[in-house]
């Protein structure tokens, strides 16, 4: 039998498995650590599931029991990536040529990997899915390089005249079940026409079907920017949370008040001396060197005002109390360590995004966020997560213990904070961090890790002003065609549903009626489910014909379309290899 088998019992092993079955038609064999923890009753109740073996750790016996010497491709998707390595190398062992693909957090050690092993694919599903996380964030559209474009979904009001594709209609945030990902369609022609009766002449920022009187239902769109989005913070912010961030750094919240009064009382005083002398110059002379302790007092008949004698008692002694406030301050950040303390949210903290949960897809998110110029601050239970350490790192606040998490959100100011994302392992907690956010700041924006689909609409249609992503819709799509030999772009996030970007080659030895050669790109797009966005003819393979104009072209070998699919829309245009044809 010419199977496939996965290797996991976690969310993302689950969601691999319907994907090869529901959209690949292909046998496949599930080996899960335990049937009774995680995930494993739900992918032992998978309809089509070939079989199922329950193992405590994969090994070459294990291999050779579930048939690996016959199968066409594994899939190594739960555990450390050191035992992700060794299965991996007992099952090249055991079947030369078979095709791996490896779940690696280490993504630089993944690619030596595939260089080390031949027919090898290595992937991170939270590397996948944290660029949506963050972008949803920050409100900022989650977009895809692709050949020095920026790729992305935009939705009604936001669609511009330079689409290149309708990628669904009829959403209703309300009802997502009405919701079409890439329908069939009559041609390219009539999406244009339909999006064009529905925004009129007024183009961008025309208004949605709703209040022009049409039928209900938003449309979503795929574009293409040249520059990246980014998120834009004007320089006197970022200056003054370094400002703030220094001053946490190095002194305590009590010291920080002293310095505050001292300083204030030092430029009071030297704006009374230069009122009192009427001369800037001296009265900066006279406060800096009360300041440093060089004062002079006045005589008897010298001139000076009591307003100025005043001042300069309080300039002299404020300065005398720097001194040892500056001592504290070397001691405690350099005798006592205090770079190695942790460091929690400072008063002055604004504007921000407060991460809760710091596994493999927090750490990312966390990080993506703080490379955007954006401050973070990260909540989670365990003390030993494997985010701490690199977050504490990068001086990145981080709240730990068991506290009530409303409490724990308070301390991270999410009363100031731009957004909320919660992406524990947890559907519930996540859920559970969200509501309290919101309960605290009822304007915040809120992103949510949820892997159950129902439980994600009944989010979308009563709490506003939030995103849910799953990390397993989002990265499984992309393992299984990585599996079945064809390589996944990238994915955006419609709502609920995946749409992939991926770039697949006419083929000169094509099977007959499974491959692209002598197709042409109105066959190709003719049941729905793709949409081809872009053309690489073999004789121009450098250039991207966006919006290919010849409809009827046959693609010759060599020929590359870039298309957008849904998933069974790419397992169409990539089939399994037939069983006479494996190894």
């Amino acid at each position: 039998m010419s199977h496939y088998l996965v290797c996991g019992g976690n969310a993302l092993a689950h969601r691999l498995i319907r994907e090869l079955i529901e959209h690949y038609d292909v046998p496949v064999v599930a080996l899960v650590p335990d049937l009774t923890q995680d995930h494993g009753p739900r992918i032992s109740q998978i309809p089509g599931l070939a079989a199922v073996h329950e193992y405590a750790a994969i090994s070459a016996e294990t291999l050779r029991a579930c048939g690996v010497a016959d199968a066409n491709g594994i899939a190594l998707v739960d555990g450390t990536d050191q035992g992700n390595i060794h299965a991996a190398m007992a099952a090249e062992g055991l079947n030369p040529g078979i095709r791996i693909v490896l779940r690696m957090y280490n993504q630089r050690l993944g690619q030596h990997i595939e260089r080390l092993l031949p027919n090898c694919t290595s992937l991170s599903g939270s590397a996948t899915a944290a660029p949506a996380f963050a972008d949803g964030a920050l409100e900022r559209p989650n977009s895809v390089q692709v050949n020095g474009r920026y790729l992305y979904v935009a939705y009604d009001e936001e669609i511009r005249d330079n689409q290149l594709a309708v990628v669904a209609d009829r959403i209703d945030p309300q009802d997502l079940s009405r919701l079409r990902l890439l329908p069939e369609t009559a041609g390219r022609a009539a999406e244009f026409i339909e999006l064009a009766r529905r925004f009129g002449d007024e183009g961008q920022g025309g208004p949605p079907p709703e209040r022009a009187g049409r039928e209900p239902g938003g449309v979503a769109a795929l574009q293409a920017l040249t520059t990246q989005p980014r998120q834009r913070i004007p320089w006197w912010t970022r200056l003054r949370w370094r400002v703030l961030d220094a001053l946490r750094f190095f002194t305590s919240a009590r010291l920080r008040l002293l310095l505050t009064v001292a300083l204030a009382a030092v430029l009071l005083g030297g704006a009374v001396i230069w009122w009192s002398t009427g001369h800037l110059g001296w009265a900066l002379y006279y406060t800096l060197l009360d300041v440093a302790g060089a004062a002079d007092p006045d005589r008897p008949g010298d001139g000076s005002g009591p307003w100025a004698r005043a001042a300069q008692v309080v300039v002299t002694f404020c300065g005398i109390t720097f001194a040892p406030v500056a001592t504290a301050i070397a001691v405690e950040a350099l005798a006592t360590g205090r770079r190695g303390l942790p460091r929690g949210p400072g008063a002055g903290l604004r504007d921000h995004v407060v991460v809760v949960g710091l596994n493999n897809l927090g750490t990312r998110v966390a990080g993506m966020l703080r490379e955007a110029g954006v401050p973070v601050v990260c909540v989670e239970r365990d003390p030993q997560s494997q985010g701490v350490a690199a977050m504490r790192a990068l001086g990145v606040p981080v709240l730990l213990g068991d506290a009530p998490l409303d409490g724990q959100l308070r301390r991270a100011r999410v009363q100031h904070a731009r957004a909320v994302v919660s992406v524990t392992r947890d559907d519930a907690a996540n859920l559970e961090a969200a509501l309290e956010a919101r309960a605290i700041h009822p304007e915040i924006r809120i992103v949510v890790r949820l892997f159950d689909d129902e439980f994600a609409h009944h989010v979308y249609a009563t709490l506003g002003n939030v995103v849910s992503r799953s990390v397993s819709y989002l990265s499984a799509p992309g393992f299984a065609a990585a599996l079945m030999g064809r390589e996944v772009i990238g994915t955006l996030s419609v709502f609920r549903h995946v749409l992939l970007l991926a770039e697949l080659t006419a083929e000169a030895e094509a099977a007959e009626g499974a491959g692209l050669t002598g197709r042409t790109v109105w066959e190709l797009e003719e049941d729905g489910g793709v949409r081809v966005v872009g053309v690489r003819l073999a004789r121009r393979p450098a250039d991207v014909l966006w919006n290919f104009a010849d409809r009827g072209h046959r693609l010759r070998p060599g020929d590359r379309v870039l298309v957008a699919a849904t998933r069974s829309g790419l397992a169409r245009l990539s089939p399994p290899p037939r069983p006479d044809a494996a190894g």
